[in-house]
């Protein structure tokens, strides 16, 4: 996909009425800025997740793809670990039953087949649109920790280099990410490229008011973005 297919991606959602992009939508955009994303595969039925599953190989993550579901993992939307057609088979039946019990009204668009990845430290990359300062990008603790410790750090954007790396080292726990006691540090560097990506992102696509990559999984070498969540404007921008 070209940013110019992105656009229009964009702005078709937003003429469709909603207010967010779906998340495999959401991860097409990250990749089209050359921001990586576990391969994955949007299905609507049990039989196509299984062939998406057989392809990619195991084990899998089965998500629920809906606008009307903010938080998955509490809507029971999340499965992970799946590892062979029996346990998508059965984690299609439970999400399907849980969200119908504790989302009546929520839509179901479908389903995102994923292939699961390592473990490493997750951080969170986001961006904002202040209706006085303009686009702004956001950089912390990632995961579910981001709320309760509220360890994060802002710049306007576009940001260079330094001023990313700046970011990086001001939060609480830049030591999980230098090496602490002993361990292997992580990928600083590609860190730095994905905030000036997301600022680059905030720039270009005026129809985006906010935008979150929650968690990004940092690497001794490399990143992925396991999760992206993208808000849109109201009305849609005319384009060129």
């Amino acid at each position: 996909m070209t940013q110019q297919e992105s656009k229009k991606l964009i702005t078709y959602a937003i003429q469709s009425g909603r207010t967010s992009l779906l998340e495999p939508e959401a991860k097409a955009l990250l990749s089209t800025f050359d921001i990586p994303v576990p391969k994955n595969v949007f299905v609507r039925s049990v039989e196509d997740g299984v062939d998406a599953a057989n392809n990619m190989g195991y084990p899998v993550v089965l998500k629920v793809v809906s606008s009307d579901i903010l938080h998955k993992t509490e809507a029971g939307g999340v499965k992970t670990g799946l590892k062979n057609e029996q346990e998508i088979a059965d984690s299609f039946n439970e999400m399907i039953f849980d969200i119908s019990d504790r989302h009546v009204t929520a839509k179901i668009e479908g389903f995102l087949i994923e292939r699961m990845v390592d473990k490493g430290i997750e951080v969170i990359i986001g961006g904002i649109r202040d209706a006085q300062f303009g686009p702004a990008v956001m950089f912390g603790v990632g995961g579910v920790a981001v709320e309760l410790l509220k360890d994060v750090s802002f710049r306007l954007a576009p940001v260079t280099k330094e001023e990313c790396l700046e970011m990086i080292k001001e939060i609480k726990a830049y030591p999980l990410l230098s090496g602490y006691r002993g361990s292997e540090p992580c990928d600083i560097d590609t860190i730095a490229d994905v905030i000036i990506k997301v600022g680059n992102i905030m720039n270009e696509m005026n129809e985006i008011t906010e935008m979150e990559i929650n968690p990004l999984i940092v690497y001794p070498e490399g990143v992925m973005a396991v999760d992206a969540r993208v808000v849109l404007w109201s009305k849609p921008t005319v384009l060129a």
